[in-house]
């Protein structure tokens, strides 16, 4: 069987769409792999699947599969993304949508071109909410792994992060450190890793290691737990830009954090759902 697929991309984070609003078709993780793969596959971030809600105060439902098969909770560069297609598409009448997430409902606004605002939910420092295993909440808190020494800060966006704040991110040996911090036994659900250098109260730079996925060109859900963890660290007012590898995020923290950034259409077609 052949399912017509969707390629998008927000900030670098790019993802295969499948419009499953009529036949409901949630891929099965192989199937995922095997289509995120770069070489083999389309490629991809990860696969969103466009559902009908499950609320009646939603508008659409979204799923998030990573890369590696498993399912996060919240994507806000694949919200975008979704977003952008369903105006694309003239799905929907309305300029703002409600989303139906793992994370709750999110409200997203085209607010003109390619550019969207994500009303996020509210960063929460709970550690059983996050969850990590510490009675406190870890702020700033001194973390060893590897052989290397860390102060980590960390936050829930409705999925788990770690911020990371260092004098430089570019000698930040990502690839190695990355995946024993998302997986240390200190985070029972793994947890997206953010390393973050503070230029300005108004301006960071980031690299991330996402759970499930790997480095990517941008995460975000991840955007909004620097802005929160340096926010409450005092290092940066609560609004900043982001700069990751793949562009710039706007992001505010008022209560709930607003992530402002691009998503874009690249191409369409068609794929095996057998997968490999």
């Amino acid at each position: 069987m052949l399912i017509n697929f969707y390629k998008l991309e927000g900030t670098g984070n790019d993802f295969i769409l499948l419009d499953s609003r009529s036949s409901g078709f949630v891929p099965k993780s192989r199937q995922v792999v095997a289509w995120c793969d770069r070489r083999f596959g389309i490629g991809g971030d990860g696969v969103l699947v466009l559902l009908k809600p499950s609320s009646k105060s939603a508008d659409f439902k979204m799923r998030i599969l990573n890369s590696d098969g498993s399912e996060a909770e919240m994507c806000g560069n694949g919200i975008r993304c979704l977003a952008r297609f369903v105006f694309d598409h003239k799905l929907s009448e309305k300029n703002a949508l409600g989303i139906e997430t793992l994370a709750g409902l999110i409200k997203v606004d085209n607010i003109g071109g390619a550019q969207f605002k994500v009303a996020m939910v509210r960063p929460e420092f709970d550690p059983q909410k996050i969850p990590v295993k510490s009675k406190e909440p870890v702020i700033n808190r001194n973390f060893k792994v590897d052989g290397q020494n860390f102060k980590i800060t960390c936050v829930s966006m409705g999925n788990p992060h770690c911020v990371i704040v260092v004098k430089d991110v570019s000698k930040i040996a990502l690839a190695q450190i990355g995946p024993k911090i998302e997986r240390h036994p200190m985070f029972p659900k793994r947890v997206n890793v953010e390393f973050v250098q503070v230029v300005s109260r108004s301006r960071l730079k980031m690299r991330v290691w996402e759970r499930g996925a790997g480095e990517t060109l941008a995460c975000g859900t991840g955007a909004c737990a620097a802005l929160a963890a340096c926010s409450r660290l005092g290092l940066t007012s609560k609004k900043a830009r982001i700069s990751l590898p793949g562009g710039d995020l706007v992001i505010e923290w008022d209560d709930l954090c607003y992530l402002t950034g691009p998503a874009r259409f690249v191409y369409q077609g068609w794929l095996d759902a057998q997968g490999k």
